[in-house]
């Protein structure tokens, strides 16, 4: 599962956020038809896990990861891997007891290096928005061989730049789904998608 995360036919995590996961499994289906195969669930969603385990055969992230205890109970229901907003050494350590690869938050160049020498297999720069394509690209140089993941106010037209600064991939929520994950237009949701997918692959 690590290669696959490092090698995604469409370099996007698409997050799914909203109050409740009821529409998740719907959701997560437009984006694999899409050719998004990355797709997380995130544990701030009520429900998260409850979808997941409604959505078998597929590999489904789970987000919002913050304690051992979230990583094991997300494992339990079926995820592939586990997403942190912060640096945490023990989602990291229980991840690599369980053999889940995690995908951990950290924003400054000390943070993202203490990520990714305990262990994480990409490094999430998160709020990404607030230093941009340049900052993904000044990172890069010092630590150029830690995959990073912007997430967090990346928008579409900001997708290919992000890559062209030396991204592995890309976490996008809202940019991407739109309402879809709270009843809106399925549709509209697959030709964003496709439209990202076509631009970056």
């Amino acid at each position: 599962m690590a290669d696959d995360l490092l090698q995604l036919k469409t370099p996007v995590i698409a997050i799914l956020r909203a109050p409740t996961a009821n529409r998740f499994a719907e959701v997560a289906a437009v984006l694999h038809e899409c050719g998004i195969t990355a797709v997380e669930f995130t544990l701030t969603s009520a429900g998260a896990l409850d979808a997941l385990r409604d959505y078998p055969g597929h590999s489904i992230g789970v987000g919002t990861v913050l304690t051992a205890a979230d990583a094991g109970r997300a494992v339990a229901a079926g995820a592939a891997y586990l997403i942190t907003p912060i640096v945490s050494e023990e989602v990291i350590a229980e991840g690599r007891r369980l053999g889940v690869p995690v995908i951990s938050g950290a924003l400054t160049p000390t943070e993202i290096h203490r990520a990714w020498t305990a262990g994480s297999t990409m490094v999430k720069v998160f709020p990404a928005s607030v230093g941009g394509p340049e900052y993904v690209k000044a990172i890069r140089a010092p630590l150029p061989d830690i995959p990073l993941v912007p997430t967090g106010g990346v928008a579409l037209d900001e997708a290919m730049a992000y890559l062209d600064a030396g991204a592995t991939a890309l976490g996008i929520g809202s940019p991407l789904l739109g309402d879809a994950c709270t009843g809106g237009d399925l549709d509209a949701l697959r030709d964003r998608a496709s439209v990202l997918r076509e631009q970056l692959c």
